[in-house]
């Protein structure tokens, strides 16, 4: 859920990264791959961390394979668990099951290729995917003109790509399986409806943080009297937003990043895509920093039959600054209690009281 830079590069840090540079844990790599696809031989030509994210560790990675489902030269992207994690994130494992449950639903992602939850490989649970062209950098999109093709017609094919993904619902999962999607039982229904689920949730985040944050509380109360009747269900991807899609200059390419996926309300990752937090500084482009909200609007309404409930989205909005709150929070204590040494972790819990200035300016605008 972080904003794409560089990852931290402190002492834990250099250890992950010299890792896939040795030759055992390669070796250890190749011969996965080789007894996965049936090939003759694996060899991997190269192998290098990734910038950007700072909750999972992401490699680019080139393998040259004889014989098998797939050979030749492929250029891949592994994906493994980081040392130390965000409450709400998922496992490898769960996250490989999303991505793959959102390509059979027509969402444009990454091709999933393989999943390996033996830890004698590479220590950790980790998956490998198609490695795509293009750039995912929210502050360089929002600003770069030439990225991403037409802003409208970016908006809208996004509206459209979520509209895809909330057609998977508990009750029509099942399809999306049969069309090679692993199961999603991992996936717990919010109870008792999404909102309520969500502020019980983040209440007990931020008793267990410690010292307290009296505009987060008073933003979780106000979501607990506010919050919206149960209503349907559907797979969310609560990360969806500017900073987890791959564009190219012609338009978007993927969308990344399935790693907090749930059951909840549509109209969540609504809100989450146009907070004010995640507009990288372009606030008038209410639309993820790139558009404004009509052009992502038309497109969700079209390819889903929904209509945009405004108020609602209202309120999402606001739950999308706690709840980015309560995890640059984690974050933070994933450098100071947990002993991760990146920088870019402990400068994250930074941005917090900007977000509690923004819960307390929207839900006093609708008291």
């Amino acid at each position: 859920m972080q904003p794409s830079g560089s990852r931290g590069r402190g002492a834990r840090a250099l250890a992950v990264v010299e890792d896939l540079a040795e030759e055992g844990p390669r070796r250890r790599l190749a011969a996965f791959v080789r007894d996965a696809l049936a090939a003759a031989s694996v060899e991997v030509t190269a192998a290098a961390p990734l910038r950007g994210g700072a909750i999972q560790e992401n490699w680019a990675v080139d393998l040259a394979i004889e014989g098998g489902r797939r050979p030749g030269r492929q250029a891949l992207v592994l994906r493994r668990d980081a040392a130390s994690k965000v409450g709400e994130s998922l496992g490898r494992a769960e996250e490989f099951a999303l991505v793959q449950v959102a390509a059979a639903a027509g969402v444009t992602v990454p091709e999933p290729w393989l999943l390996c939850t033996d830890r004698q490989v590479l220590g950790r649970d980790f998956y490998l995917m198609r490695r795509l062209h293009g750039t995912a950098a929210g502050h360089r999109l929002v600003r770069e003109a030439g990225l991403g093709g037409p802003r409208d017609a970016l908006a809208e094919r996004l509206g459209g790509e979520l509209a895809r993904l909330h057609r998977v619902t508990p009750a029509t999962m099942g399809r999306y399986l049969d069309a090679g999607g692993r199961s999603l039982d991992f996936l717990l229904l919010p109870q008792p409806s999404p909102a309520l689920d969500q502020v019980a949730r983040y209440r007990a985040a931020l008793d267990a943080l410690g010292p307290p944050r009296p505009a987060l509380e008073w933003g979780l109360r106000w979501l607990e009297r506010h919050a919206p009747p149960p209503g349907e269900l559907v797979l969310v991807h609560q990360d969806f937003r500017t900073g987890n899609y791959l564009v190219d200059e012609a338009g978007l390419v993927a969308i990344l990043d399935w790693e907090f996926g749930a059951w909840g309300d549509p109209m969540a990752d609504i809100g989450w895509f146009c907070a004010k937090c995640w507009r990288f500084g372009a606030i008038g482009k209410e639309a993820g920093g790139i558009a404004d909200r009509a052009p992502f609007y038309q497109g969700y309404e079209a390819a889903s039959g929904r209509r945009v409930d405004r108020d609602a989205v209202y309120y999402w909005e606001i739950m999308a600054h706690l709840r980015w709150a309560v995890v640059a929070l984690q974050q933070a204590d994933r450098f100071i209690r947990q002993g991760d040494p990146s920088l870019e972790l402990a400068l994250t819990g930074r941005i917090a009281a900007e977000l509690e200035w923004e819960v307390l300016a929207l839900t006093t605008a609708r008291p």
